[in-house]
């Protein structure tokens, strides 16, 4: 059935070897592994992290096949490669290179024998969403072109990635709801684009995080399991206008407001079959690196009671 995993970002200090043996050790099927680049790793909280390097895997065969046999030696799998920025950033240089980073890569997924890459649509917060739509339709065509003639599919987080003031105010991640989905795949039909759907960026913008389930079940190309709680009391001062951190924290699943009962639900309902994996953003859970295994492993528990 479900395959439980966690995204390895939370571990940013441990070596590969390091991931694959904590998943394997405490009961999980596989791991989502982050591949920023290894020459311009990301300040960003949760960003910059490099457990594998894919312009590596591209030249060194012998890397590659010892990534996939680790794994599979620890009873581990790679549910996808992630890399998270914003490939449509107003600064044609740096979009540029985050575009040409996820085509590396979708070449090394399908080198190491992989389906997922996960990343963002990308966004320029001061357009509006039309006009970054015409964007998407110049630059993500040929990206998911690459991804076809790759056998990769494409999962895009549903993040609007609006937390700071220099995201505001739009956010860098075009990808944030289902209308804007919809118009994505009129101008990119390609089953190899879809999401990596995570329920807790619906919670906090005041929407249903079952329904896309069933509305885009042949779109979910891997999921992530995070937690959202709204303060109401912070709400009703701030509004929604306000940035989001101000009336919301990501929490672990079980901590916040996503109902999981009716999530999985809805998984079993369309019969979703693929990965699952934790996503740790909980500051509650950053004092120490027990604090970070803690989350991990407290996270696992919780949602056990829905994978058996």
């Amino acid at each position: 059935m479900l395959k439980l995993g966690f995204v390895s970002a939370i571990l940013a200090d441990f070596g590969y070897e390091h991931v694959i043996d904590f998943a394997a050790n405490h009961g999980f099927s596989c791991v989502e592994i982050m591949c920023w680049p290894t020459n311009n790793a990301d300040a960003r909280r949760y960003a910059g992290v490099t457990h594998i390097d894919v312009d590596r895997v591209l030249t060194d065969t012998s890397y590659a096949h010892y990534l996939m046999h680790y794994a599979k030696e620890k009873g581990v799998f790679i549910s996808g490669l992630g890399y998270y920025p914003n490939p449509l950033d107003p600064d044609t240089d740096k979009a540029s290179f985050y575009q040409e980073h996820i085509k590396q890569l979708i070449k090394a997924a399908a080198r190491l024998g992989l389906h997922n890459v996960n990343t963002f649509i990308g966004r320029d917060p001061s357009k509006n969403i039309t006009d970054n739509l015409k964007t998407f339709g110049e630059i993500w065509p040929s990206i998911i072109k690459i991804a076809e003639e790759h056998n990769v599919k494409i999962g895009i987080e549903n993040c609007p990635m609006f937390f700071t003031n220099d995201e505001w105010p739009g956010g860098k991640n075009l990808a944030t709801t289902p209308a804007i989905w919809d118009r994505m795949f009129e101008i990119i039909p390609s089953r190899a684009l879809g999401l990596n759907y995570d329920p807790s960026h619906m919670i906090w913008q005041m929407m249903d995080e079952a329904k896309p389930i069933y509305d885009y079940k042949d779109r979910l190309h891997h999921i992530h399991l995070k937690d959202a709680k709204v303060y109401k009391d912070k709400l009703d001062r701030v509004g929604i206008m306000a940035n989001p951190l101000e009336y919301h924290s990501p929490k672990l699943p079980g901590l916040g407001d996503v109902n999981w009962g009716k999530f999985f639900a809805a998984l079993t309902d369309v019969r979703y079959r693929g990965p699952v994996c934790i996503e740790v953003e909980d500051k509650a859970y950053e004092g120490s690196i027990e604090d970070v295994k803690s989350a991990i492993l407290t996270s696992r528990n919780y949602l056990r009671q829905y994978l058996g």
